[in-house]
């Protein structure tokens, strides 16, 4: 089978790359999302079985003062991929990586059955990209919440934002059990602990310094990004 990945020298796409490993992961000179031609083009010449779709612009700030940005890769970029698909291979079985943010944050642990409402632009271009991504016939839609097995970029972490955080290469081991099952729909990829940002940065980085939102000044975050499942099992995060 036929595997693309998008945004594959992207956090997730290094480790969706290591459990494909025959994938297509093609860079930006080679797929840009953003450009209709090209992704035509790389569809009609490649046709593959499957893509998942991982490219994706995720800066939550930019995202609110560069509106254009966010919009023209996360929501034009994604409905470049599915008409590209509809014209050159309308079987192709097409995953889309969503995110917790598409909730408002307030309940927690979200199922597939709760109502989405974005807090911020970025959340909403990544929603409407999942109602992009319905037009084709076979899609599965994989909202989860991730962040590398690297140490904290920055100098400080929430204590008070919540996750069922996996790291990337849990999230990759998941995907590709969910490929092999043949699970299509909107399904939740979560971790089985629902812990604070600053818990999840202190696994990789110890001496992390804590910080609460009221230290925070920026765009409207989702707090409670925790997410809970009716279709699919949780995970551990790895150690």
């Amino acid at each position: 089978m036929s595997i693309l990945i998008t945004g594959g020298t992207g956090k997730l796409g290094k480790e969706l790359a290591g459990v494909f490993p025959s994938a297509l992961t093609p860079d930006r000179n080679e797929l840009d999302i953003t450009d209709r031609k090209s992704v035509f083009d790389y569809v009609k010449s490649k046709r593959p079985d499957m893509i998942i779709h991982t490219a994706a612009f995720t800066d939550v700030a930019r995202s609110e003062s560069e509106p254009e940005i966010a919009w023209k890769t996360n929501v034009t970029g994604t409905e470049n991929l599915v008409d590209a698909c509809v014209a050159h291979a309308p079987s192709v079985r097409f995953v889309y990586i969503s995110t917790a943010c598409v909730f408002d944050g307030v309940k927690g642990m979200f199922t597939e059955s709760d109502l989405p409402h974005p807090k911020n632009f970025y959340s909403l271009t990544k929603l409407l990209g999942e109602f992009v991504v319905k037009k084709m016939p076979v899609h599965t839609i994989v909202r989860t919440n991730f962040v590398v097995k690297e140490p904290w970029p920055y100098q400080r972490a929430f204590t008070d934002r919540y996750g069922t955080y996996l790291f990337a290469e849990d999230v990759a081991r998941g995907i590709k059990e969910m490929v092999e099952s043949g699970i299509s729909g909107t399904v939740h990829l979560a971790g089985d602990k629902r812990m604070s940002m600053f818990e999840l940065a202190k696994i990789t980085t110890p001496g992390i310094q804590p910080m609460t939102l009221k230290d925070y000044k920026g765009p409207s975050l989702t707090v409670d990004m925790s997410l809970g499942t009716d279709r699919w099992k949780r995970y551990r995060i790895s150690a």
